[in-house]
C-alpha cells in the first residue's frame, strides 16, 4: 500500500476543541492575561473555528456549564454553524460550588447530591439545545485523610446519582465518565481509575463510556494498555488529550512525549477505532497559560494528525509476522520504522489538495488574526477558569 493509500484513514477522522483552551489560564498562583482573549462563548467559537479553516481537522467545540451558560443556546448553535463548526460535548462542574467541598454526586447530604444531579439534568437540557449528543463527567469528588468518610458508601451513593443522571439522557445521548488518579482530592478519589469508571459504565448501560484523560495517571503508566483494554470492552468513549511531564499538566498534545502518543494511536488504528463509526470521540483538553491560544490549539491538532499518520504508516503485516515468529527486536523496528517517518510533507500535500493552508501555522501568523482580535476585544471581562 502507498503511503498516500495508507493515509486515506485520515480522511474522516475530527478532533474537538475546548471553549475553556481559549480563555484566561494559569496555575493555583496566577491566571495571567492576554490580548484578544474572548470575553463570551460567542468569540471562543469564533476562535475555534479559525482553527477548523486552517486545520480543517476540529470541526466541534466542546461547552463546559457553566462557564459558556448564555441566555440562548439556540443562537449559539446557529453562531456555531454561520463560523462552519458545530458545539460537541458539554462539560458539567462539580469543582466551583461551595457546597461540594465534601462531595457533589458522593456527599452524604442528600440536599448536595440532588443539587449535584440537577446540574447535569441542566446540562442536558443544553444538550437538547445545542444538539450535543455527549455528557461529559468528571468528578472531582474524594477525601484527603483516611477515615474520613467511608469508601464504601460513596461509592454507592455515586452509583445512586449516576443512575439518576444516566436515566435522563435522549436515546442518542452518551454519557461520558472520566477519571483522575489525583486532585483535587489525595487519599482516594472517588473515580481514580479507569476501572472504576468501567464498573460505573457498566453498571449503567451501553451508552455511558469512559474518557480517557491522558494527563489523569501515576507517572510511568502504559496508557496504551489501558486504551486496549477499553477498547475491546467496547467502552472507550472519548480521549482528553494532552501532555504531561510531571501530572496533569494540561500542555499541548505530543510535546512532552510524542513517542507516547503515537503508541496510543498504534491501538487506535489496531481495531479502526479512528474512524467515525467507532464513535470514540478524540478531544483536545488543554490550558495555554503562557502561549497563544489559537496558535496552541492548532498546534495541538497538527501534532495529533502526524500520530495518527504515522500509525496508519505502520506495517501491520510485518509486525504481525515478526510477533509470531518471537523476533523481538524485528518487532521492535517495524515500530519505530513507522514512528521516525517523517509525514509533514505527505500531510502537506494533502491539505493543499483539500484546499487547506500547506501550514496552517504559518497561515495563522500571517492571517493577522491575533493582531485583530486584540484590538477589537477591548472592554468587557475576559473569559477565564479563575
Amino acid at each position: 500500500m502507498s503511503p498516500q493509500d495508507a493515509l486515506r484513514g485520515l480522511d474522516g477522522f475530527t478532533i474537538e476543541v475546548p471553549s475553556w483552551a481559549y480563555g484566561n489560564s494559569g496555575t493555583r498562583f496566577k491566571v495571567f492575561t492576554t490580548p484578544g482573549v474572548p470575553r463570551d462563548p460567542f468569540e471562543k467559537i469564533a476562535d475555534a473555528a479559525q482553527v477548523h479553516a486552517l486545520t480543517g481537522l476540529a470541526p466541534r467545540v466542546s461547552l463546559h456549564i457553566p462557564w459558556d451558560r448564555v441566555e440562548d443556546y439556540q443562537r449559539l448553535r446557529v453562531h456555531a454553524e454561520e463560523h462552519g463548526v458545530r458545539i460537541g460535548g458539554i462539560n458539567s462542574n462539580l469543582f466551583q460550588d461551595e457546597d461540594y467541598k465534601l462531595g457533589s454526586l458522593t456527599h452524604a447530604d442528600p440536599r448536595v447530591r440532588d443539587k449535584a444531579v440537577a446540574h447535569h439534568l441542566d446540562c442536558v437540557d443544553v444538550m437538547r439545545a445545542t444538539g450535543s449528543t455527549d455528557l461529559k463527567l468528571w468528578l472531582p469528588d474524594g477525601t484527603n485523610y483516611a477515615g474520613q468518610d467511608s469508601l464504601r458508601a460513596r461509592q454507592d451513593r455515586l452509583a445512586e446519582s449516576l443512575e439518576r443522571i444516566y436515566a435522563a439522557l435522549d436515546p442518542d445521548h452518551r454519557l461520558l465518565l472520566e477519571y483522575k488518579f489525583f486532585e483535587p482530592y489525595f487519599y482516594a478519589m472517588d473515580i481514580p481509575d479507569w476501572g472504576t469508571a468501567l464498573l460505573h459504565c457498566q453498571a449503567l448501560g451501553q451508552r455511558a463510556q469512559v474518557v480517557l484523560d491522558t494527563g489523569h495517571h501515576a507517572p510511568g503508566t502504559n496508557i496504551e494498555f489501558i486504551v486496549m483494554q477499553l477498547l475491546r470492552a467496547g467502552r472507550l468513549g472519548a480521549f482528553d488529550l494532552n501532555s504531561r511531564f510531571y501530572a496533569d499538566d494540561d500542555l499541548i498534545v505530543g510535546s512532552a512525549d510524542p513517542f507516547q502518543l503515537f503508541r496510543v494511536m498504534v491501538e487506535i488504528v489496531a481495531t479502526d477505532a479512528h474512524l467515525p463509526s467507532s464513535g470514540v470521540n478524540f478531544m483536545l483538553d488543554q490550558c495555554h497559560n503562557i502561549e497563544d491560544k489559537v496558535a496552541g490549539q492548532i498546534r495541538s491538532v497538527l501534532n495529533v494528525e502526524q500520530a495518527l499518520a504515522k500509525a496508519l504508516l505502520l506495517d501491520a503485516g510485518a509486525l504481525a509476522a515478526a510477533q509470531a515468529a518471537g523476533d523481538v527486536i524485528g518487532a521492535h523496528d517495524v515500530l519505530m520504522d513507522a514512528f521516525h517517518t517523517d509525514v509533514r510533507g505527505l500531510l502537506a500535500d494533502r491539505r493543499e489538495a483539500r484546499g487547506l493552508p500547506r501550514d496552517p501555522m504559518a497561515a495563522y501568523r500571517a492571517s493577522g488574526y491575533a493582531a485583530r482580535i486584540a484590538a477589537e476585544r477591548v472592554g468587557g471581562t475576559q473569559a477565564g477558569w479563575a
